[in-house]
């Protein structure tokens, strides 16, 4: 990975933390929460892009985990996850009489360029949230050596879904169960994955998730109405003398409005600004708006 601007896990908070140390079960995020719901029991994990430690903290400190490798490409972030690592294992000794866990879970912290420092065997679940989808798959590439030990790979791309939806199914990946999450005011994906065969015969599976259309997911419904109503407000904007479009994106326009476009933009008082010829960059910007608001429809339609 080279340094590729490895995003980690920031969206969090411990609770009960003071100078001596921690007092409480890490609180996490909603997104990382549901992020470590996918987690099975006994699991061995390894968080990729720990940053503060916190998820497999938490998973230890649940019993969730049986033992947990939490791994950065940058040192500062590492430093911070073996300061938390070290109250959670004072916290830990104290509540060595938990029944629950009468063992407590060892923590490594490991200095890793995404999964390069990682042997097989050493884990069979890997972690990946808060980072881009493009460095994603760049990171399953990079750590091919590790793809049938690990038994349960926990996805959270935060760009280019897709992408990662068909990196998956064209190297031998399956996603078994996803879920989506809203968390302030932001959506986020989460996908559990495991080595299998998938083949989505729609491109909508992969763009919106073949598991959240055919569950209906209420989270999906939500953001295909906001991402619909933005893409409708920004082609409202665009000039009255418009080129030719595509005859593929003429029902995709059809489809978008819900007042005729003149009285759209005269009631907007835009009609002048927008009566200039409109340049190739915005044609281009349009087009894949229309695109882009095609995809949302047929989704809405999916799930009727």
């Amino acid at each position: 990975m080279n340094n590729m601007n490895q995003e980690t896990n920031d969206n969090t908070d411990m609770t009960g933390m003071d100078s001596a140390g921690l007092k409480g079960v890490v609180r996490l995020s909603l997104r990382l929460k549901a992020v470590a719901d996918f987690v099975k029991p006994g699991s061995r994990i390894a968080d990729i892009g720990t940053d503060h430690g916190y998820v497999p903290i938490y998973l230890a400190q649940i019993g969730r985990a049986a033992g947990a490798i939490a791994m950065d490409v940058r040192q500062g972030p590492l430093e911070r996850a073996k300061e938390h690592i070290r109250e959670y294992e004072g916290w830990a000794i104290q509540h060595a009489g938990n029944s629950r866990q009468q063992d407590p879970c060892a923590i490594e912290a490991r200095l890793s360029d995404g999964l390069k420092e990682l042997r097989p065997g050493e884990a069979d679940t890997v972690i990946m949230a808060g980072m881009g989808g493009e460095l994603e798959i760049r990171i399953l590439e990079q750590g091919r050596h590790m793809w049938d030990s690990v038994s349960h790979w926990i996805l959270s791309p935060q760009s280019d879904i897709h992408k990662v939806r068909m990196f998956l199914a064209d190297n031998g990946f399956a996603i078994e169960d996803e879920a989506m999450v809203k968390d302030e005011g932001k959506y986020y994906t989460i996908m559990d994955v495991t080595r299998g065969a998938m083949s989505y015969l729609r491109p909508i599976w992969y763009r919106y998730g073949k598991v959240l259309l055919d569950r209906k997911d209420g989270i999906l419904k939500e953001y295909l109405e906001k991402e619909q109503a933005r893409v409708q407000g920004i082609l409202e904007h665009f000039g009255a003398q418009e080129p030719e479009v595509p005859k593929e994106m003429d029902q995709a326009w059809d489809d978008v409005r819900e007042m005729d476009r003149i009285q759209a933009r005269d009631q907007a008082g835009i009609m002048a600004r927008t009566a200039l010829p409109m340049t190739e960059a915005q044609a281009r910007a349009r087009t894949a708006l229309m695109e882009e608001l095609r995809w949302i429809k047929e989704a809405q339609d999916e799930m009727q």
